[in-house]
C-alpha cells in the first residue's frame, strides 16, 4: 500500500462552468456542454438573455442536462443595469430567491460602481444583513480600476479591493487581480477563511479583462487551485473564461475541456502542505 504522503485525495470543491464563458452562444448551450464535458454543475450569469432571468427555464435546463445550478451571478455589469430592475437591492433579492429556488449555494455580487452613491455607501452593512437572512452566501467579488492609457479610474466603491472591507464571504476571480496587478496569493491571503468562491481564468496583466483558459497567462493558477487543495476547501471553482474568439463552436468546447482538465489536475493535490505561502489562511469559509 502507498505510503499516506503518496495518498492523491480529491478535494471537495466542485468545479462549474460559467454560463459566460460560452458568449456569444446561449444560457442554453451552457448547460449542454457543462454536461457533455463533465463539469460539475454552472453558475449562471444573469444578464440580457432571456433564458438567464428565468428561474423556471433555468430548473428546467438543470433537469433535463442533470446538471446543477451550483451558483447565481448577480446582474452587476454595466450591460444588466435593467435586468431584474434598476434597483441594486432588488437585484440582490432576486438573485437570492433565485439561488434559493434552484438549489445553488452562493451569489457572486460585485461592489457598486461609484456613481451608485446610496448603494455604495450602505453596501457593506447591506450584504451582511442579507446574508444573515439566508443560507446562501453573498461573495463578493474583487475587480479592478478602469484604465485609459497612462490614466486611472476608481470605478467601484467602497473599493475594487475587496479584502479592505468586511465581508463575510469572498469571490477571488484571478482573470480581476491580473487586471489591477495585484499579487494574487497576498490577496488569497488575505481573503483567508473568508474565501467561499473561486473565479477561475488566467491573464497577462493587460488593462483589459482578459478571462485567459487557465496556464496561458502568468497568472498562479496552479498554485492556487494546490493551495486550496491542501485547506480542504469547499466552495466551488468557476471556470469564466472569454471563448469569443473561438473560430467555431468545437474550438469553444476544447478550450472549456482544457480549462476543466487544467483544474481537475491541480485539485488533485497529495495531501502535502498547501503550496501557498501561508497555508493557514486557507481554512474551510465560515457560514
Amino acid at each position: 500500500m502507498a505510503e499516506a504522503r503518496d495518498v492523491v485525495r480529491i478535494p471537495d470543491a466542485k468545479v462549474a462552468l460559467s454560463t459566460a464563458s460560452v458568449y456569444p452562444e446561449s444560457t442554453a448551450t451552457a448547460f449542454e456542454i457543462a454536461a457533455r464535458l463533465g463539469y460539475d454543475g454552472v453558475e449562471v450569469m444573469v444578464w440580457t438573455d432571456p433564458v438567464s432571468q428565468d428561474i423556471e427555464a433555468l430548473r428546467r435546463l438543470s433537469d433535463y442536462h442533470r446538471i446543477p445550478v451550483l451558483a447565481v451571478h448577480a446582474p452587476c455589469l454595466l450591460i444588466t443595469q435593467r435586468v431584474w430592475s434598476t434597483d441594486p437591492w432588488t437585484k440582490l433579492q432576486r438573485a437570492r430567491a433565485a439561488a434559493e429556488k434552484l438549489g445553488a449555494s452562493t451569489v457572486v455580487v460585485h461592489p457598486p460602481f461609484r456613481w451608485q452613491r446610496q448603494y455604495a455607501r450602505d453596501f457593506v452593512e447591506g450584504i451582511w444583513r442579507m446574508a444573515d437572512e439566508t443560507d446562501v452566501r453573498f461573495a463578493v467579488e474583487n475587480m479592478y480600476p478602469w484604465r485609459y492609457r497612462d490614466r486611472e479610474m476608481l470605478a467601484y466603491a467602497p473599493d475594487w479591493d475587496v479584502t479592505k472591507e468586511d465581508y463575510r464571504h469572498f469571490t477571488i476571480d484571478l482573470s480581476h487581480a491580473s487586471t489591477s496587478r495585484t499579487d494574487t496569493l497576498r490577496m488569497v491571503e488575505r481573503m483567508g477563511d473568508r474565501l467561499g468562491h473561486v473565479h477561475l481564468a488566467d491573464g497577462r496583466g493587460s488593462a483589459k479583462d482578459e478571462h485567459l483558459v487557465p496556464g496561458r497567462g502568468d497568472q498562479p493558477c496552479a498554485e492556487v487551485l494546490e493551495g486550496l487543495a491542501g485547506s480542504g476547501f469547499d466552495g466551488h471553482v468557476v471556470i469564466e473564461v472569454n471563448t469569443r474568439r473561438a473560430m467555431s463552436s468545437a474550438e469553444r468546447e476544447a478550450d472549456l475541456a482544457e480549462a476543466l482538465a487544467f483544474t481537475r489536475l491541480h485539485l488533485a493535490s497529495a495531501s502535502s502542505p498547501s503550496s501557498l505561502s501561508s497555508p493557514s489562511s486557507l481554512r474551510v469559509p465560515r457560514r
